[in-house]
């Protein structure tokens, strides 16, 4: 199974990158964290980027606030599927990072999640790993499926409280 990269700015973002970390646990797949800045670190981000394919990576989870290049600094170094996560910060709620994640130039791809969205970021590379596996698939289903269950029941029990 290929890697998944997740690579934040700043280790400021990583409370919210934890989230990735423990969905790619609890679907078992490979990942490894590092931070890199778009900006102070920049022939290391590159190198990173330029590399994850032959290193074994499937995709890129990038994770930067404010300014937020980190994704744009992946994409522009990588053909592999990188996954930006807008992070908050107290100046402009986030805001400011989602437009620098999302405004990316024609042939400079950069998929987003929502600001502060590392636990959809991680599903939508575990989605982009299931296309060759079906083990994988199997257990995104059963999440859902889970998922509507947990739906349904609070449902059944807000329906028996008002609608009796």
């Amino acid at each position: 199974m290929k890697k998944i990269g997740i690579i934040m700015g700043s280790d400021s973002d990583l409370p919210i990158v934890e989230k990735a970390i423990n969905t790619l646990k609890e679907f078992e797949v490979p990942f490894e964290v590092h931070v890199y800045s778009a900006h102070r670190t920049p022939v290391e981000a590159k190198d990173f980027a330029e590399n994850a394919r032959k290193n074994g990576f499937g995709a890129i989870i990038a994770a930067a606030g404010m300014a937020a290049h980190l994704a744009g600094a992946m994409a522009a170094n990588t053909t592999l599927p990188v996954i930006g996560i807008p992070v908050s910060s107290k100046w402009f709620g986030g805001m400011d990072a989602l437009l620098s994640t999302v405004q990316m130039p024609s042939g400079m791809p950069v998929a987003t999640v929502a600001i502060d969205g590392a636990a959809n970021a991680a599903l939508l590379a575990i989605q982009m790993l299931a296309i060759t596996d079906d083990a994988l698939a199997e257990k995104l289903d059963a999440k859902r499926k889970s998922g509507a269950e947990t739906v349904l029941a609070k449902n059944a029990k807000i329906e028996e409280q008002y609608n009796a």
